[in-house]
């Protein structure tokens, strides 16, 4: 397939998907050009992860279309998935590393299982990428519990980038640390992110966060992207639900359930 530069990395046109009666997604029309970090930001349950898991193909959209550089992967299976899949790395939410494995194991473990890679090879990997990461060669032999939540998620990071992906889907990247660590990783994905000319794609409801490893904001509610645009621009959208949602108040179009 021929690409060119105007060719989106990921395109998402009127993607949706239901659960029984429960729509998540209500006809999502997204754009995400190559070498750009876009972050998709909303409320818990408003569909950000569904909507990662779809351009993944870990779940089938009941309707829409899905392109990566150009070509609709929304029905894809077997090898063809899989060659997709290859373009992509991804930092979990809470790390997700495999307690039963060392550090360098569970960054290599993509390379080890997912493209029979040598196990020594593997492992000069995972320790070229943990220092990319910040983190010596002596962590690689540690187990994850051995270490802090901040250190795992420079883990997950490593893994993340393990196979020097095209692209990297950042999954609530902060969850779970103090704020100078989110700072911290923060500066961690921005400079990843450089150093590697990926394109990302993030979920994240961490304003500070967003703002931070963006180059560019959409908002998701209700199953519909309802704003999208340059991050310097979220400020001054004009979009009262953004608006509400990037300065945290209760007050304003989105309505909370509270159950007393």
């Amino acid at each position: 397939m021929t690409q060119t530069g105007d060719t989106p990395k990921i395109e998402l046109r009127g993607v949706k998907k239901r659960f029984g009666s429960k729509v998540v997604l209500d006809g999502i029309d997204l754009v995400l050009e190559r070498g750009h970090s876009m972050v998709v930001i909303g409320g818990s349950g408003t569909g950000k992860s569904v909507m990662i898991k779809c351009v993944l193909g870990i779940l089938k959209p009941d309707e829409g279309k899905i392109f990566v550089d150009g070509q609709e992967v929304t029905r894809l299976h077997g090898r063809a998935r899989e060659a997709v899949l290859r373009k992509f790395g991804m930092l979990f939410q809470g790390s997700a590393l495999f307690d039963s494995l060392l550090v360098w194991e569970n960054v290599a473990f993509g390379l080890i299982q997912g493209r029979g890679v040598a196990r020594r090879r593997a492992r000069d990997i995972a320790v070229e990428k943990l220092a990319k990461v910040g983190l010596g060669s002596e962590v690689a032999m540690l187990a994850p519990s051995e270490l802090s939540g901040g250190m795992q998620k420079r883990v997950g990071l490593a893994r993340a980038i393990a196979a020097d992906p095209e692209i990297i889907f950042f999954d609530e990247p902060t969850t779970g640390l103090d704020p100078i660590m989110a700072d911290v990783i923060n500066d961690l994905i921005v400079s990843t992110v450089k150093d590697l000319g990926v394109t990302t794609l993030s979920i994240t409801h961490d304003m500070a966060s967003a703002r931070k490893i963006s180059s560019r904001i959409a908002m998701l509610y209700k199953g519909k992207i309802i704003w999208n645009g340059p991050t310097e621009e979220i400020g001054t959208s004009g979009n009262p639900y953004v608006d509400q949602f990037i300065h945290g108040r209760a007050e304003g179009p989105i309505k909370m359930e509270v159950r007393s």
